[in-house]
Formats: C-alpha cells, structure tokens, sequence
C-alpha cells in the first residue's frame, strides 16, 4: 500500500445494529479477529462511489446486511478505522467480498481507497459484523427496502440473495438519491426490476431530475411510502404487512422510520442501520 496521509475528521459508517457475526469454521479465528485481504479488482459506480472487491485470506460466509470493519495504519503508527456494508451476495464466492466505498472529501479513510488503493494492495479487515439488520430466505417477505444514499449498499446485497435463493418473495426498493448521477448500481437496478414481476425499484431525486423524470422528486414521506406499500401489496395479492429494512444517514432513517411507523407499519417488522459523524 502507498502512505497513508490521513485528514482531520470523518463521517464514517455507523451502524445501529452490530455484533459479531457467524463463524462457519471452526479453524477460523473469531470475527472480531483481524486478517488480511487482497484488493482483487475496483469498479467505479458513480463520480464519489467506488466498489473493492477484496478477496479475504480467511474466506467466511456471512449474512446479507453484515458488515466489515476495515482498518488502516500509517507510518508512524496511527490507524483509522472504519466499517462498510457487504454490497455482494452471501452467495457468492466465499473468498470475496465486494465493498462499495462513498468519497467523503475531508475523510480520514475514503480518500484514501479513492486516491490511492489499487489492486493488489493489501488491507487489514474483520467481520462479518452484524446482526438485527441481516435478511435470510427463510425470513420470507415482501421486503420494503429503503435507501438514502449509499444507504443501498447493504440492500442491495439483500435484493443479490433473494434473487439467488428466493426469488419467489415480492421486493421493493425505494431509493433517495440526490440526482441521477448519485445513483449507485444503476445498472444492477434497472436490469433487477426488468427481469422479475416480483421486484420493484422507485427513485427519488431530491435535488435534480432529468428532463422526462416521471419518479418521485421530493424526500421520503409516509404519502410515498404509503404508495410503495400499496405496490408491494400488489405484487404479494395484499398479504401482510412487509418486512422493512431503512438504511442511510441519521436523519434520513429516523424520517423513514417515523413515517412507516405513521401509515401502520409494526414496530417488529422495521429494521434499521444508519450511519454519521465520528465521535
């Protein structure tokens, strides 16, 4: 790895929900022991947003919804850590995990992955971390997924499972981004919502919209989700209330969380990570 100039202050990712993960073999060291992995490739998703998939020297299966704590160590000593959502699929292959890593500007620890990590280098990482905020296919649904911003990275390692192993179970993304160029994944979104009747994406640009734009254009609100709700019921024959799981900023998840509370969603079914400022 090349040096390590780390700024003054980060908002990092935080998540509401963590513990340790599940440990798949008895061989392997604790999740909550550090290993080393290997930066096998980095995918560019939009101008500030950027995927490393890492291939991990201690493969262990994981959760949809986990994350990893990745640290990083300058030369005289001092380190910085943070954590990151999985984007990849509990069903992929065990050895890699793909870490989708939004630029924050005067941050200690995402500059440094955008500027200066390259495959091949090696980085220090632990997990899987996580636990109330993780879905798996015998949870069943219809799952309401709601995302602010990079929020959708651990939802979209969700939407990869169900389609993977329960494609039978109605899905709805509903994702506030702030322009079309702040979209991560677009691609994988627009092809996921194409190829099953059971899966739906709605997008919200908050700041600025194409000419055309027939989405939402506001921030999220229990009249939006109400309609999102009503789609899903759709697509589920109206059955149930769904399974909701709201990850992004503080702010934004806490509105969410507020707003299905207010149009009738149980507090049970409501699952939430967020992330902000460092202490």
């Amino acid at each position: 790895m090349g040096r390590l100039d780390l700024g003054p202050s980060s908002p990092s990712r935080q998540p509401g929900n963590s513990g340790a993960g599940g440990n798949p073999g008895g061989t392997l060291s604790s999740p909550s022991a550090w290993q080393s992995a290997t930066v096998e490739r980095v995918t560019t998703e939009t101008y500030r947003a950027k995927t490393f998939t890492l291939k991990l020297d201690e493969p262990r299966s994981f959760l949809a919804g986990q994350h990893y704590d990745v640290r990083l160590t300058a030369p005289d000593g001092y380190q910085a850590q943070r954590s990151y959502s999985v984007a990849s699929s509990p069903s992929d292959a065990p050895d890699c995990i793909d870490l989708t890593i939004e630029l924050i500007p005067d941050g200690e620890v995402s500059p440094y992955f955008h500027e200066v990590v390259q495959p091949g280098d090696t980085l220090e990482v632990r997990g899987p971390i996580g636990g109330p905020f993780t879905w798996t296919p015998d949870m069943g649904g219809p799952l309401l997924l709601v995302a602010g911003g990079s929020g959708v990275v651990p939802l979209k390692s969700i939407l990869m499972h169900r389609a993977r192993m329960a494609p039978e179970v109605p899905a709805l993304l509903l994702y506030s981004a702030r322009s079309p160029e702040d979209i991560i994944y677009r691609k994988f979104l627009d092809d996921i919502s194409r190829r099953s009747l059971c899966v739906a994406v709605q997008c919200s640009l908050t700041r600025r919209q194409p000419p055309g734009w027939i989405g939402y254009a506001r921030r999220v609100d229990s009249a939006m989700l109400e309609e999102c709700i009503a789609e899903l019921g759709a697509m589920n024959d109206g059955g149930g209330s769904p399974l909701c799981y709201v990850c992004g900023p503080t702010g934004f998840v806490e509105t969410a969380a507020d707003a299905l509370l207010a149009v009738g969603v149980p507090e049970t079914v409501i699952r939430t990570e967020r992330f902000g400022p460092t202490s």
